[in-house]
């Protein structure tokens, strides 16, 4: 079992900047591709960001240029630097991690959630 844990939601005025981490834990032999995603209310989950294990980050047209992604395979840790927050950034972000256990099998796991909430 994998445990995904973020952190560093909250609340911040149009333009400001926030950093989310998400740090894993548990039966992991390799992560291959973490990830985050956000939802809005009423609707579904959509990808904000995702960095593979080889390969160029990937982000969504509507945080390119704003948000950036990182990675510590080490800590096993995922940072989703976000700048010029605009009010249309609210959401509740979540993270996922996809890899193997120490016996091959995959995972898949998410986070519960953190809220960014851009308003003045």
């Amino acid at each position: 079992q994998v445990e995904l844990v973020e952190s560093g939601g909250g609340l911040v005025q149009p333009g400001g900047s926030l950093r989310l981490s998400c740090s894993a834990s548990g039966s992991i032999f390799r992560i291959n591709t973490m990830a985050w995603y956000r939802q809005f209310p009423g609707k579904e989950r959509e990808l904000v960001a995702s960095i593979p294990n080889v390969g160029p980050i990937n982000y969504s047209d509507s945080v390119k240029g704003r948000f950036t992604m990182s990675r510590d395979r080490v800590k096993s840790t995922s940072y989703l630097q976000m700048s010029n927050l605009l009010p249309e950034d609210t959401a509740v972000y979540y993270c996922s991690a996809g890899g193997r256990g120490p016996y091959g099998s995959p995972f898949t796991s998410w986070g519960k959630g953190t809220q960014v909430t851009v308003s003045s």
